[in-house]
């Protein structure tokens, strides 16, 4: 894609420019001084203003990315659409890409020096040569014709510049208009005081400043209606915008002029567009023309006419748009523009997801409706409260009050952090005081404390409201950690209190009992608040015993873990209440377990099914106990304990265990499997504490043998077998994927003495549950193992000692297939199959002839092939010849590994001695074997006696069948034709072996 190049690759026909002095575009490029570059341009104007104006006709030319050029003889003969015409020739249609759509602070810094560049060329000419005629003229008239051109540079770098020349023009008028109001003053001052010449010289300039005035009107009308009208609805979005935020700034900056409802109505208009980025700049041009109080009030007719638009754009599906919505609603409130139900609405915004958008609409709620306005010291405060508790409640969202205080914190957070005024309205007496709130705002006004406090602790937005935790700055930490004292302070003295009036109250109290958890536990260190610690542990403890619900006792199991924390100085104090509430709870326990017994023997005693409804109502509770001791005494189990290990494999067997004659229920309740993450851990457990602790036992062997004696060593190797047949156990169970096996059965040889049984059999008991699965593992185990060895040095050595093992482990692997072929023959299928492509993965080249970096792996599988039927060889041999070219040349050492793979697939077969060549190559193997094998058994009658001896043997041996092909049976048939005995044998030979060759391996050789 055609680029606009920087300065040293500017078109050349620059340098060969009219003008000898460095064109505009090359100073722009260069990112020099806007003003002086326009000075100069000013002198080469006044010397010659034909061949200057040809220059700025061109830099406007080139900023559109245009390589063209309009010379001096085209500028004088041709009319401009002609002109226009030419350049849009010269234009790469097919280039997409220009200017001022680049992306990078370069052209970032290009775009605004090209708008610097024409307001300071206005600004530069607005004292003499602006009012000649010409160049405005010229300009405008260029810059129309490029906007109404076809091509899309052409279109958006005039419109851009158009508009910011009108602007420029507006502030040109502006300064106009202020001097023409003066030289009116000094008129008629002197006017009245003297007369004759001085007078005359007066009314001249002001004459001269009102045709000025005039002009200027004319230039902005026809930049107006030749540009602004023909593009503000363009189909480019980024000319749409431009226009739309011009626009903006000429209303804000000249209101006289354009603050009527004839260019208000294209705001409007656009509120519609759909692109967001034109609704945005809609949206802050109203903002700047609302923020200004002496303009709102000649916006009625607008604002009657699109309010309802503003009111639904916070819906707006695009996040930026919907807040730049919601701050002008507010900007527009401030007239009162707004009704009660259109501020409803708009205060339901505070619940929503977009944090922004949430807090922009939480300004509008305080300003709006929260706004203090009472007196006293809780005065103003519990106004706001009652009017906060009541908008909550009307609400109707009250599982959402963190989202409120959220949007609140911004602008309330004085009067949300006032917990001392929340507290004394909540311990209020009805009869001392009739403002007493109702349960209901009791209740809310109880969620927003421990929202609030949740807000100041944490200092970052809640769940859902904000992609990550808010990185705090060093201030804002200071005023986190004043908080959470603060919070400390007051509520280590006020919160028994409340939980002694609402212990009844079970939403309340859970509610309440969560606050501790965001103490600063060190101010309990003074000693005047143990007193307040107490009466806190006496309180929860009363809950504890008066409570049955969920909520209340996590929350109170909660408190007791935060206050339990042995880093502080309270802690013996809190583990003595925690142990003498339990030491208490189980003494109930025990009680109502000997009245439950004794009840259920006398009133159900022989009833089974009642006393099985009995038992489960125990049963349930009692695992729901266990699992919550479990998890309080976690801590205390050390992280790598196998005894852990061990408790942990056998629940996870019992919970994944599926009885199918339980009940549906029941089974939903054991149905479990551990996560990835959990089973990963399980693997490396085993890993560092069978495995590796066994490679490191080996090695310090010698140096261990006087001190350790056989019995310690037995007793070693008998818990890591535990652990090792618990973990196994979860594999074959299914409740650990099997592909983890893989990582067992690396260590299949090197720990074949300890290990080895345990193993083979998990391997036995896989492969019986999923014989495809099985495969698959034992192929990956090869992979991984080869994979390793890879990564340990850069080539392959045959003969090495990790070589040599891994030949081992594929050759163990392949005794486990036992010797019925048959049986193991799509699993074996399968080896080759996937181990072919994993030999031949990666390989670079054209038609394979580059050696493929895991071409050693087919040594590893060749220890498969005495598992392979002849009539699979074959296939396997055509899968591999799709990944090979003929003739391969196999001359050095590395080729090796596919020489030896083909033989074993070749092995006792006629075709083996054209395998290797005396050259050395590999030949094709395509040729007909027919021929080669009738000579060979026309040579005598020991090859006969060979086939006879075949054809009896079959009924011992019905799989060597599969050895022979139909072809060579019908052979038989008329060589041995003069033998009557042998047709029955040969004909059901043929049916046989007909049957089998056709069935499928699982090779797909298209």
């Amino acid at each position: 894609m055609a680029t606009l190049p920087r300065v040293e690759l500017v078109n050349e026909q620059f340098k060969t420019s009219f003008c000898p002095r460095r064109s505009l575009l090359h100073v722009l490029l260069e990112m020099e001084q806007n003003g002086s570059v326009v000075d100069d341009w000013v002198e080469a104007y006044k010397q010659d203003r034909n061949v200057a104006l040809l220059d700025l006709i061109n830099f406007f030319i080139q900023c559109s990315g245009c390589q063209g050029m309009v010379t001096a003889e085209m500028f004088q003969s041709l009319h401009k659409k002609d002109v226009m015409r030419k350049m849009t020739e010269t234009f790469d249609e097919d280039n997409k890409d220009y200017p001022l759509i680049r992306t990078g602070p370069y052209w970032k810094k290009f775009k605004a020096n090209f708008c610097e560049f024409i307001a300071v060329l206005v600004q530069q000419c607005q004292c003499n040569i602006l009012y000649d005629s010409y160049l405005m003229d010229t300009i405008i008239s260029l810059l129309t014709g490029l906007a109404d051109s076809m091509v899309r540079a052409f279109r958006h770098t005039s419109t851009l510049a158009a508009m910011k020349l009108l602007t420029a023009v507006i502030s040109v008028h502006l300064n106009l208009d202020v001097n023409k109001h003066n030289a009116e003053r000094l008129y008629e001052v002197e006017k009245k005081r003297i007369s004759g010449k001085r007078t005359n010289y007066r009314l001249d300039q002001l004459e001269r400043k009102r045709k000025e005035l005039l002009e200027i009107q004319n230039m902005m009308n026809a930049i107006f209606k030749g540009t602004f009208l023909n593009r503000y609805r363009d189909v480019i979005p980024e000319i749409r915008a431009t226009c739309i935020e011009e626009i903006g700034s000429w209303i804000k900056t000249y209101p006289d002029g354009f603050l009527n409802d004839s260019y208000l109505k294209y705001i409007g208009w656009m509120l519609y567009d759909k692109q967001a980025e034109v609704r945005l700049k809609c949206l802050l041009g109203l903002q700047g023309i609302y923020s200004r109080k002496e303009l709102v009030s000649r916006m009625d007719l607008f604002t009657s006419r699109f309010k309802d638009r503003i009111v639904s754009m916070p819906l707006d599906k695009d996040h930026e748009v919907a807040v730049q919505a919601m701050k002008l609603l507010m900007l527009m409130n401030c007239g009162d523009v707004l009704s009660t139900e259109d501020c409803e609405t708009l205060y339901q915004f505070v619940y929503t997801t977009h944090r922004p958008l949430a807090v922009a609409a939480g300004e509008f709620l305080y300003k709006r409706y929260l706004r203090p306005e009472g007196g006293g010291k809780f005065g103003a405060s519990t106004d706001q409260l009652k009017r906060l508790i009541s908008f909550f409640l009307e609400s109707e969202l009250h599982k959402h009050v963190a989202y409120l205080i959220d949007s609140l914190w911004d602008w309330a957070g004085k009067f949300l952090k006032d917990w001392e005024c929340m507290t004394t309205l909540l311990l209020k007496n009805a009869e001392e005081d009739g403002e007493a709130l109702s349960d209901a705002h009791e209740s809310a006004l109880i969620e927003i404390i421990l929202a609030t406090v949740r807000e100041a602790a944490e200092g970052h937005p809640p769940v859902g409201r904000g992609a990550a935790k808010k990185i705090l700055s060093v201030k804002e930490k200071k005023i986190q950690l004043e908080d959470c004292t603060k919070i400390t302070e007051h509520f280590i003295m006020v919160l028994p209190q409340l939980l002694a009036k609402y212990s009844t109250d079970a939403q309340k109290v859970a509610n309440l009992l969560q606050i501790p958890q965001y103490y600063d536990l060190d101010v309990y260190r003074m000693g005047h608040l143990r007193k307040h610690l107490d009466a806190l542990l006496r309180e929860v403890k009363d809950i504890v015993a008066k409570h049955s619900d969920m909520s209340v006792l996590e929350a109170s199991s909660r408190t007791y873990y935060i206050l339990c924390s042995e880093e502080i100085a309270i802690y013996s104090l809190v583990d003595r209440a925690r142990t003498q509430l339990i030491d208490e709870l189980m003494g109930q326990l025990n009680q109502l377990l000997d009245d439950f017994w004794e009840k259920v023997s006398v009133t159900h005693h022989g009833d089974k099914q009642t006393d099985m409804c009995f038992y489960l109502q125990m049963i349930l509770p009692a695992l729901q106990c266990v699992y919550f001791s479990l998890l309080w005494q976690l801590t205390a189990v050390s992280e790598n304990s196998p005894k852990a290990f061990m408790i942990l494999c056998d629940w996870l067997l019992i919970l994944s265990h599926q009885d199918s004659n339980n009940n549906e229920e029941a089974v939903g309740l054991l149905d479990y499997l551990p996560s990835t993450s959990l089973q990963e851990k399980l693997l490396l457990f085993i890993q560092k504490h069978v495995f590796m602790e066994e490679e490191e036992e080996s090695k310090d062997l010698t140096e261990e043998e006087d001190r350790k004696d056989e019995s310690c060593i037995l007793d070693d190797l008998h818990k890591k077998r535990s652990l090792l047949a618990a973990y196994c156990k979860l594999i074959v169970y299914n409740v650990v994927e099997m592909s983890a096996a893989a990582e067992i059965y690396k260590y299949y040889v090197k720990t074949y003495n300890d290990f080895g049984d345990i193993i083979k059999e998990t391997l036995s008991k896989t492969r019986h549950n999923n014989k495809i699965q099985s495969t698959k593992t034992l192929i990956l185990c090869l992979q991984q193992t080869h994979a390793e060895s890879q990564d340990s040095s850069s080539s392959v050595d045959f003969y090495s000692a990790s070589f040599t093992n891994m030949k081992e482990l594929a050759r163990r692997f392949s005794l486990t297939f036992g010797w019925d072929q048959v049986k193991s023959r799509e699993s074996v299928a399968m080896i080759h199959k996937e181990g072919i492509e994993f030999a031949f993965q990666g390989a670079t080249g054209v038609g394979g002839k580059c050696l493929p970096p895991n071409l050693s792996f087919l040594l590893i599988i060749s220890e498969f092939s005495n598992k392979l039927l002849k009539p699979d060889k074959r296939l396997v041999y055509a899968y591999l010849q799709r990944y090979i070219a003929e003739p391969l040349p196999c001359r050095g050492d590395e080729w090796q590994p596919l020489i030896w793979y083909r033989n074993s697939l070749l092995a006792n077969e006629d075709e083996e001695s054209s395998v290797l060549g005396s050259s050395g190559e590999l030949s094709p193997v395509g040729t007909s074997k027919m021929p080669s094998f009738k000579r060979k058994l026309s040579n005598g009658m020991k090859t006969s006696l060979f086939w006879i001896s075949c054809i009896c043997f079959v009924p011992a041996k019905m799989h060597f069948m599969l050895c022979i092909s139909s072809t060579t049976v019908c052979w038989m048939l008329q060589t041995f034709q003069f033998e009557l005995w042998f047709l029955p044998s040969a004909l059901l030979l043929l049916k046989v072996s007909s049957s089998l060759n056709s069935s499928q391996v699982g090779l797909e050789t298209e």
